[in-house]
């Protein structure tokens, strides 16, 4: 039987405690983001068709305004051919380099030599997905993400497959961290809180229905 994937408004609303999520897109506009030096977003990023936000040229990549410690981020997103793109979060700053654990966002089927941490729903360069294969759409159609991070474990998913599920400490996650690009980046990933940052990689991307809620759960 083939899977049904519920539009994102609707697994939203099916939620519980639905009051305690925030659109990040709220009102149709970008008030919740900024570019990383502070300033407003530009016109590479723009709201569109009732709520789609679209990465269209080269617009920087945008973080939140708010800092989050444990949360959870639900979302859509889809990209164009040969698209590469990622949601960062728990982003801080290194040196004069912003950097942030990554969801990856791919068109997989145009990158057959990557290893699997480095396709859709990975966490980039660090961990392998559990799944041998990922239940994503066709390139150009939408896909629905999910990120949770709680008392120092993150998880992804991708249309409801668990890919990720890693604790952010010990000695398994510092040999994560020492075979990746990270590995002279001191206690990278095990920052308590940082930014939820959507990336720029120069491809199209579009992202619809971005919620999130703290989970307050740290301690």
């Amino acid at each position: 039987m083939k899977s049904i994937l519920l539009p994102m408004s609707l697994v939203i609303l099916a939620l519980p405690a639905r009051a305690q999520f925030t659109n990040l897109l709220e009102g149709k506009s970008l008030d919740q983001w900024q570019l990383l030096n502070g300033d407003a977003v530009g016109d590479g990023w723009a709201i569109e068709d009732g709520g789609i936000l679209h990465l269209k040229g080269r617009g920087g990549n945008i973080a939140t305004r708010e800092v989050y410690n444990d949360f959870e981020l639900w979302f859509e997103f889809r990209v164009s051919t040969k698209g590469n793109n990622g949601i960062k979060y728990r982003v801080k700053q290194y040196d004069k380099a912003w950097l942030g654990l990554e969801y990856q966002i791919l068109d997989d089927g145009a990158f057959p030599q990557l290893t699997r941490d480095h396709l859709t729903g990975s966490l980039y360069d660090l961990v392998l997905p559990k799944a041998e294969e990922t239940r994503l759409s066709p390139v150009g159609e939408w896909n629905v993400g999910k990120i949770r991070v709680s008392r120092g474990r993150t998880q992804h998913w991708v249309n409801g497959q668990l890919m990720i599920d890693q604790q952010l400490s010990g000695e398994d996650w510092k040999s994560h961290v020492a075979n990746s690009k990270f590995r002279n980046r001191a206690g990278f990933g095990e920052n308590q809180e940082g930014r939820i940052m959507l990336t720029d990689h120069n491809s199209e991307t579009w992202f619809r229905n971005i919620f999130v809620r703290r989970l307050n759960c740290s301690k």
